[in-house]
């Protein structure tokens, strides 16, 4: 991907978890390959930092809201519980 084809960056705040997260993979995918001028990979691995970050506070956000949901056996809430992520 040269530089006309890298589309105007979108804020990081405004992109949705998928989003964020393929723009992630495919800066990765470029650094990977090596072929990205120094100073270039220098921006795009900081957008990268901040895409992660992004993802991070948005996959906290739905834990949150998962843990907070629990259900009696009769399928009405009754509390909380920690959502066991292994």
């Amino acid at each position: 991907m040269s530089d006309s084809d890298t589309p105007p960056a979108v804020p990081v705040g405004g992109l949705t978890f998928e989003a964020a997260l393929a723009e992630l993979e495919q800066i990765v995918a470029r650094l990977e390959r090596g072929d990205v001028p120094l100073a270039e990979s220098i921006a795009i691995y900081e957008r990268g930092e901040k895409l992660k970050a992004h993802c991070e506070g948005l996959l906290r956000v739905a834990e949150e809201k998962v843990e907070k949901i629990r259900l009696s056996g009769e399928g009405v809430p009754v509390g909380t519980e920690p959502l066991d992520v292994e």
